[in-house]
């Protein structure tokens, strides 16, 4: 399992989050996401070493880096005015890889970081750069896209809450790590639909088209496992083990979820003009799913939108 976690977070750590950063904003975190993989590799070279002094060191040089990125969350959540749904999960993205790089730091030296066994503090790691970064950041995308409605304002909100829910989770017991489950799954869910139903008809060429697809049907299984694994820790019915989870959830969520939205946003938004002239996630990118473009069903002049209107 050791192996295929350090495969996973490896991959969150040199391109998942840099990618990300210029998702949420290519202009002002332009020069962040260039030089993040610098600590990066750090922090993916201790991922490899035995537990010790030099793991932990590097380790900490990714955790100043992930912990100077958190500080970046609050200006994300107010940026002179009430936050919404996208900002809020934006912000939740931009915390995310500091609770996984605490998790790191504890685990490389050895240390059962307030009593957690030091394979849950692994585990950590993944979680926190794909359900905590990955996770929120792509339902804030989603969310500012898709047409205005609850589903993807769902999403939004409860991918964040969702991912609090399961830290918190951590340090109460095993049933309410299953309640933040059930959130988070209902907020996956709600991003694969929104995805399916909106954003993936509006994809320009049939690459980002089944990039989306594949990211959206992803979420249906791999949430569902998640589900499964929490109510069998809370209830004691037969559920994976941590392995099983690894090789299944863990590496379907890493490429099938997160590596196909990273590929498949960052083509939406290269397609996108306004992208480059107001590219930050608070006021934009409106992408190609977005009603104006002459490519998506809601646009007035689509012909399958002028077909309904003349018929009577």
């Amino acid at each position: 399992m050791t192996v295929l976690v350090n495969v996973i977070v490896t991959l969150g750590m040199l391109y998942v989050v840099p990618a990300g950063l210029r998702l949420i904003d290519p202009a002002g975190l332009r020069r962040t996401a260039r030089l993040w993989p610098l600590p990066a590799v750090l922090g993916a070279v201790s991922l490899w070493l035995p537990r010790g002094g030099a793991a932990t060191v590097l380790a900490a040089l990714y955790a100043a880096a992930c912990l100077a990125l958190a500080a970046r969350a609050p200006s994300a959540l107010l940026r002179g005015r009430a936050p919404g749904p996208a900002e809020v999960a934006v912000a939740t993205a931009l915390a995310s890889p500091a609770v996984a790089a605490t998790a790191l730091v504890a685990e490389r030296a050895g240390h059962r970081l307030f009593g957690f066994d030091l394979d849950i503090l692994a585990l950590t790691v993944p979680h926190f750069h794909f359900a905590g970064f990955t996770a929120a950041l792509v339902a804030g995308l989603v969310c500012r896209a898709a047409a205005p409605g609850p589903g993807a304002r769902w999403a939004a909100y409860s991918v964040p809450a969702g991912t609090l829910l399961v830290l918190l989770g951590y340090f109460v017991d095993d049933w309410a790590e299953l309640a933040g489950a059930v959130v988070l799954t209902g907020g996956m869910w709600a991003v694969a639909l929104t995805t399916w139903r909106e954003i993936r008809p509006a994809g320009r060429d049939r690459t980002t088209r089944a990039l989306l697809a594949v990211s959206a049907a992803v979420l249906v299984a791999t949430m569902l496992l998640a589900l499964w694994w929490a109510a069998g820790e809370a209830t004691g019915v037969p559920h994976p083990t941590l392995t099983w989870m690894a090789a299944t959830h863990g590496l379907g969520n890493a490429l099938g979820f997160a590596l196909c939205s990273m590929l498949a946003w960052r083509r939406l938004t290269a397609d996108d003009p306004r992208s480059a002239q107001d590219p930050r996630i608070e006021e934009g990118p409106r992408s190609p799913a977005h009603p104006r473009n002459p490519d998506h069903p809601r646009n007035p002049d689509h012909p399958r939108t002028a077909r309904q209107e003349t018929t009577p």
